[in-house]
């Protein structure tokens, strides 16, 4: 009962200092942009812990595995889930982007954009092949990759090393209740780190509003209503679609990871909620290896409100500029993303990177420097991108467990319904 408690009042202990983060860094702009080492050290304090967390659930949850295959599977069906949703995600934000054109009217010219504002963007957009992709997902060493905290390299070799562990039998065992031990132990740390969640959201929407003001917002404020609005209707339609197919209703499942969407809004990411996340899907009646393999392939494959920023935004470049597209232009623009969006999670800036790897395959009709017409309210997007990312996760996971029939759905409505607690962030343990 005492954790449930500390559950609920997270959130309203976060939505609180996002509140007063904003109005410090309207009123006391000086003073709001030095909270920004407040959200900067909890992002790290929960990056910390992710790597360690994903490998002890993947291995764990393999390990208990009688038949290996599973994992294969279970793989496959989620990255045919993550294609086919961000796919119809960018042909939204095409459509939108093309019927409403939020651009028309700026009538920028593109000999006076200052490329070097975004030169750190556009320096690291460099085109990566299929090849160069598929071989980065494998660490130069393992120490590396738990280093770089690179969610990919870790999920590889925890896969590989779950195997391992499954075939070894009753010795296989032992390893796996050591490693049921440590992360039970790895979520106490991130229940002890959730406890400076509020400071966390509080820093960066200080830092936030003093650093970009609301003169951005007046300018650019079309775009951003516009995107804020396809992101909505992509959630309580796209999305709405996939859960009443599981049997589940939407609205329960968001007010299940409320939480999760405080953090996210406050800090403009969406690593910070990934640990609880896991634990909740578990709680929710997942099963624990397929969350463990789906959530963090999804953090990498799945960005819905990502996807649908990329296509905007470029639509809105476009337009602002006076560029025309062709629908053979939008074409080439949507197949470029399918391989230049899975990136887009990898470092800090990656969709702004994503973005200008992008715009440098167009041949130079739509100038890469474009892309500092939507700096000064990308910060503000990234909000509501990220919090469209976690929730299209969150029913991917609930989608793919349904596919493969592990959910229990009974249990899933007693939770949903509030008549059995939410704990965020309490690893359950092997029987």
């Amino acid at each position: 009962m005492i954790e449930a408690r500390q559950s609920k009042s997270l959130y309203i202990q976060v939505l609180i200092a996002i509140v007063i983060g904003v109005a410090l860094g309207h009123f006391y702009p000086t003073i709001g942009e030095q909270m920004n080492p407040l959200a900067i050290g909890f992002v790290k304090l929960v990056k910390m812990v992710i790597a360690p967390i994903i490998f002890v659930t993947v291995v764990v949850g393999i390990g208990k595995l009688s038949d290996t295959s599973e994992v294969g599977r279970i793989g496959l069906k989620a990255i045919i889930y993550f294609e086919v949703m961000t796919t119809f995600a960018m042909l939204i934000g095409l459509i939108v982007g093309h019927v409403v054109q939020p651009g028309t009217g700026v009538n920028a010219d593109p000999a006076s954009l200052d490329a070097k504002a975004v030169a750190q963007y556009t320096t690291n957009a460099v085109h990566q092949s299929v090849p160069e992709f598929l071989l980065n997902i494998i660490p130069d060493s393992v120490v590396g990759a738990f280093a770089k905290g690179d969610i990919l390299p870790v999920l590889f070799f925890a896969v590989l090393f779950g195997i391992a562990v499954a075939k070894l039998g009753d010795r296989g065992r032992a390893v796996v209740r050591v490693l049921d031990e440590a992360g039970a132990a790895l979520f106490g740390v991130i229940n002890l780190i959730m406890r400076v969640a509020p400071l966390g959201a509080f820093g960066a929407m200080a830092f936030t509003v003093a650093k970009y003001g609301t003169e951005s917002l007046l300018q650019l404020g079309y775009l951003m209503f516009c995107f804020y609005l396809t992101c909505f209707l992509f959630v309580v339609i796209c999305m709405n679609l996939m859960v009443r197919v599981t049997g589940l209703r939407l609205w329960p499942l968001l007010r299940y990871i409320k939480e999760e969407f405080f953090i996210v809004l406050g800090t403009s990411s969406s690593e910070p909620a990934l640990p609880s996340l896991m634990a909740k899907l578990e709680n929710l009646g997942c099963n624990r290896p397929l969350v463990g393999l789906v959530v963090p392939l999804g953090y990498a494959f799945n960005l819905d409100g990502t996807s649908i920023y990329f296509t905007m935004a470029i639509t809105f470049i476009a337009q602002a500029l006076n560029i025309p597209l062709s629908w053979g232009d939008y074409l080439l623009i949507l197949s470029v993303l399918l391989l230049t969006s899975k990136g887009a999670a990898a470092v800090t800036g990656g969709g702004f990177i994503t973005l200008a790897a992008t715009l440098a395959t167009l041949n130079g009709k739509v100038p890469v420097a474009g892309i500092v017409l939507v700096l000064a309210i990308d910060r503000f997007m990234s909000e509501v991108r990220s919090v469209t990312n976690l929730f299209g996760n969150t029913v991917a996971t609930v989608f793919v467990a349904w596919w493969e029939g592990q959910i229990d759905l009974d249990r899933a409505r007693l939770v949903l319904a509030g008549k059995v607690p939410a704990v965020a962030a309490e690893l359950p343990r092997l029987a």
